[in-house]
């Protein structure tokens, strides 16, 4: 074979791609069929993170754990403290759910206990 036969063999790649060139096989035409663009994403279904009330670590580790964590100012996060630790539990936030589930293993990491559910809202 000649180096004209293998260069008239090798397509042109400033040619508009046409589908229904008989040329492209049936698993192209599905695949450029099925366009990403034609998708709509869904959004991620929203998790809660709950704060849980414990009698081993003091108030100021856990503001001082929350404001490190998240984008909560150090006022929300001694309102969320001081929620806990007089009801038991308080929400922190909700995000999806591998943010969520990260949240949890950082809040772990600290000590404190931090639990994630479905948000229902």
């Amino acid at each position: 074979m000649t180096d004209q036969n293998q260069q008239d063999q090798v397509p042109d790649t400033n040619e508009p791609f046409d589908p229904d060139d008989s040329s492209v096989g049936t698993a192209t035409k599905e695949i450029i069929q099925e366009k990403p663009a034609d998708r709509k994403p869904g959004l991620l279904p929203p998790f809660k993170v709950l704060l849980h009330n414990d009698e081993v670590n003091d108030v100021e580790h856990v503001i001082k754990t929350i404001t490190l964590l998240t984008t909560l100012s150090p006022e929300e996060a001694t309102h969320r403290t001081l929620e806990a630790h007089f009801s038991g539990v308080a929400l922190l936030l909700v995000t999806h759910k591998e943010r969520a589930e990260l949240y949890q293993e950082q809040f772990a990491s600290a000590s404190l206990t931090v639990t994630i559910e479905p948000d229902s809202a």
